[in-house]
């Protein structure tokens, strides 16, 4: 279940449960609140059956119940609670200041609750929805309305350095669980009226809030329909992280290759919309997730852009390098070393047949074993505690290798050249794009095994065109390059300097195309310039 929201939220996710709460038989969707808190009470009871956080605070006033307090515990503060609910109404009388009210119910009627954010409302469902979303229901005798106050407070994790992003220069704080925090950091970095969050409740069961961001006139109009339509799609009883809503979103569910980013880092997310880009922010997870996603913007990190352009410009060669390495090199040595010996310096050559005379598997198993074994160690790096994660992958990469080529399994050349597969795939900045080159080296090496180099450029020209035919939300997956785009082009493989990138990408950008006026070229002569 899912409803979008036309205005911008105050209390959560909303007050539309038709679906959800139909498909639970729990209540009326359509159903009103009573005059009689006592009948409204034992609706609201029914419903939260067996709900042991769920707590029902009676307020009672010259000896009878006047009104109830409704509240999941453990999401709500406590303290604001009693000072500005329980305390003014039981101990201190009516609000003074505001005329004389004839009844307790009046200061539902009329919000007088010292809440910055309250709403009333009438139907039992939006009751219902405004305690599951950390809100406090206050019902009084006589009334067939409830003020809904926003009160909420629960144990959060701090805001922290992400942990997938590290820089060296950058800022240093990272998104959390929470939404509100993450939502707050993007609007402390992006302060324009243009910069648009639209609120959606994603999952039957689960009605989890998330967000489309963008900035209105740079976004492009028909990527960020795009993405409202695919999110609105989703039907799914919960969303527990942003993966969730990445397979439903993306355009290959098939390839390897992302089609959708996933990051920590405000920074980044607000970099990308200032590109032209939609962000999808997700309730629960750290993770927001960027749309469209192509290729080159794979192979750059946040940190290019906080350092000179000269270091970015180097750095993004190297990590090309490295790209290329962690897809071919293994292959290469297999498709060399069995099918064209010949290519190889004959000093070289005597050394690897030196090395590969006691092993008795051909180079290409000898490969498959250590790959396999390599990623096996990454993964239990992984998922061990860090306390011993890091040692048990170094030494076992140590003990395992050194062992295997004294034992004659493998050699040492193909120990080697695997060792360095592995530190060139960690070159690459994007977790889940190093993860489809990790895929694709065991079909390269097959190939390269069957075939030799033939096998090898087989696979590079279906990759190829599988990179060329893929798409972003619309966008080539190779785009400023194949579409060529001359501006765009100056954000690739070179990093030009930040007052020569006057416009913004030319196929994801709307109608605001200008990122830096033209001018602006620094030197001893001011104002001189391209």
């Amino acid at each position: 279940m899912l409803r979008k929201l036309r205005k911008p939220r105050l209390l959560g996710a909303g007050k539309d449960l038709e679906k959800t709460l139909a498909s639970t038989a729990l209540v009326d969707t359509n159903e009103t609140l009573s005059t009689d808190i006592i009948k409204n009470e034992q609706k609201l009871r029914e419903i939260f059956s067996n709900c042991f956080d769920i707590v029902f605070r009676p307020i009672t006033v010259h000896g009878q119940t006047r009104m109830l307090l409704v509240y999941v515990d453990g999401l709500n503060d406590i303290k604001q609670l009693n000072q500005v609910v329980l305390k003014p109404t039981m101990f201190e009388g009516l609000p003074e200041g505001l005329g004389k009210l004839e009844r307790l119910g009046e200061i539902v009627e009329q919000q007088l609750v010292a809440v910055a954010r309250t709403k009333t409302v009438m139907q039992l469902s939006e009751v219902v929805q405004s305690v599951l979303t950390a809100n406090v229901a206050i019902l009084a005798d006589g009334e067939s309305i409830a003020l809904i106050a926003d009160i909420k407070s629960w144990a959060k994790r701090a805001v922290e350095e992400p942990a997938s992003e590290p820089v060296v220069r950058g800022p240093r704080d990272g998104f959390t669980e929470t939404l509100r925090t993450n939502t707050s950091m993007l609007r402390l970095k992006v302060k324009s009226p243009r910069f648009k969050m639209e609120a959606i409740v994603v999952g039957n069961v689960s009605q989890t809030d998330i967000v489309i961001a963008y900035i209105d006139g740079i976004a492009n109009e028909s990527v960020l329909e795009e993405v409202r339509q695919r999110v609105n799609r989703i039907q799914i009883d919960g969303i527990i992280e942003s993966g969730y809503v990445e397979e439903f979103i993306e355009d290959a569910p098939f390839s390897p290759f992302p089609t959708v980013q996933n990051t920590e880092r405000p920074d980044v997310v607000a970099a990308s919309l200032l590109e032209g880009k939609v962000a999808v922010l997700i309730d629960g997870t750290p993770f927001a997730l960027v749309v469209p996603f192509t290729f080159w913007a794979a192979l750059q990190s946040a940190e290019d852009y906080y350092e000179r352009f000269i270091y970015a410009t180097f750095i993004r060669w190297v990590r090309f390098l490295l790209l290329n390495m962690a897809l071919f090199l293994p292959s290469l040595y297999v498709a060399v070393t069995t099918f064209h010996p010949q290519m190889i310096p004959t000093n070289l050559l005597l050394s690897f047949a030196a090395a590969r005379e006691q092993s008795p598997f051909p180079a290409m198993v000898e490969a498959l074993i250590m790959e396999l074994m390599f990623e096996g160690l990454r993964e239990a790096g992984v998922r061990l505690p860090k306390a011993v994660g890091s040692a048990v992958s170094i030494v076992g990469a140590l003990v395992i290798g050194q062992a295997a080529v004294q034992a004659g399994i493998v050699s040492a050349p193909m120990v080697i050249v695997v060792a360095t597969t592995g530190i060139a795939s960690f070159g690459i900045p994007r977790y889940n794009f190093g993860i489809a080159y990790r895929l694709l080296r065991f079909p390269m090496l097959i190939l390269a095994g069957m075939f030799g180099l033939f096998g090898v450029t087989a696979g590079a020209l279906a990759l190829l065109i599988h990179l060329v035919s893929l798409r972003s939300f619309g966008i080539p997956y190779l785009s400023p390059l194949a579409p060529q785009n001359r501006q765009g082009i100056k954000d690739i493989m070179v990093r030009m300097p930040r007052w020569a990138l006057h416009s913004r990408p030319e196929l994801i950008v709307g109608e605001d195309t200008t990122r830096v006026p033209k001018g602006q070229k620094p030197g001893p002569n001011r104002g001189g310039g391209t």
